[in-house]
């Protein structure tokens, strides 16, 4: 079985927010960062509580880790009302739907994670209760089949993704609202660890300590949250307990994550990009083969943050590493007419000092 990422912006079963549920922000005040949107969300919120009313549709897209379930527990707490949870893959027939909506209550909340991925037989069964509040099923077949129209409570659809493009139009075109959730800057991330230290009972934390944490965290809070842990837990075995600016440089050493937030995968990926493949262009597959990964893994996983970064470029011909990916794990560097970069070679410090 492979090992999970510390830096996997994807959700795992030891993660803190799992361990501790209160973790969560409940209302929309507590929520740090994505300012745009709780600006918006805000407003909406107190038109439809004026009004009595549930709140409009709201579609999220962008990357794993980044709150969308948690903004839609908030959207509920604010309103009064309950959440319930499901995802795209879950929902494998028009009836799994038909009895979560069917015990939805007035102005509740359903949140549907990978939206995306829903059958196209369950999305038909999605448009008239977005639209009239009201499920029209089918029973039976043939000459006896007769339709049903089965009555809903007024609710509100928070739908998730993080490919938006894979939406129908049909689907995307009913959401009220719609909004990109983007990475977090580091002063949001040193917020959440901050809030974070004071529910998880850390005790004392160095600010500055956390910072480095909020810094090599990728933009996610989960994966901040994760690390938190992570040092937390390394502070108590090997050290006093404190989360110290020592004991974040030795956990985070131990589980190989670099001053850029990178992890072992992600330097050996650019490693044999820069070695292997003498800086590229090459194809995906071929650095698959040689790294004995899934190509999938890398174009899912990998190759995003190291495309944040300004590690690697993508282009027609294939992946090329860029000379800030080539300092960073000290190898050569080519330009474009062939000649090498000898500073290159000489790399950066990976784990601070």
């Amino acid at each position: 079985m492979a090992k999970e990422r510390v830096v996997a912006p994807t959700a795992q079963v030891s993660d803190e927010e799992q361990v501790h549920p209160s973790i969560r922000p409940r209302a929309l005040a507590e929520y740090v960062g994505q300012s745009a949107l709780k600006e918006r969300l805000g407003i909406a919120l107190q038109a439809a509580r004026q009004r009595g009313r549930a709140m409009e549709h709201v579609l999220l897209h962008g990357p794993p880790g980044l709150g969308k379930t948690t903004l839609a527990h908030v959207i509920a707490h604010e309103m009064g009302a309950h959440a319930a949870v499901t995802s795209g893959p879950a929902l494998t027939k028009g009836g799994d739907l038909v009895g979560t909506l069917t015990r939805m209550q007035d102005r509740d909340v359903l949140f549907i994670d990978e939206i995306h991925r829903l059958p196209a037989a369950v999305e038909e069964y999605i448009y008239p209760a977005m639209e009239d509040y009201r499920i029209d099923f089918t029973v039976d077949s043939g000459m006896h089949a007769k339709m049903v129209t089965i009555n809903l409570k007024a609710f509100t659809l928070i739908g998730a993704t993080t490919r938006p493009g894979l939406l129908t139009q049909a689907l995307r075109t009913r959401f009220g609202m719609t909004h990109h959730i983007g990475l977090y800057p580091e002063g949001d991330l040193l917020a959440i660890l901050v809030r974070a230290c004071a529910i998880m009972d850390v005790g004392t934390a160095d600010r500055a300590a956390l910072a480095v944490i909020a810094s090599r965290s990728r933009g996610t809070p989960r994966v901040a949250l994760r690390l938190l842990r992570r040092v937390h837990d390394y502070a108590i075995v090997r050290g006093d307990g404190r989360v110290s600016a020592s004991a974040v440089e030795e956990a985070l050493r131990l589980e190989s994550v670099d001053v850029a937030g990178l992890d072992a995968l992600d330097r050996s990926y650019l490693k044999a990009l820069g070695t292997t493949y003498e800086g590229g262009p090459v194809g995906v597959e071929a650095l698959a083969a040689t790294l004995g990964e899934d190509s999938g893994t890398l174009e899912d996983v990998v190759e995003p943050y190291l495309l944040q970064c300004g590690f690697l470029a993508r282009t027609r011909q294939g992946r090329r590493i860029t000379r800030a990916g080539a300092t960073h794990v000290g190898v050569g560097f080519k330009d474009r007419d062939g000649s090498e970069d000898a500073e290159a070679h000489r790399g950066g410090e990976l784990f601070g000092s």
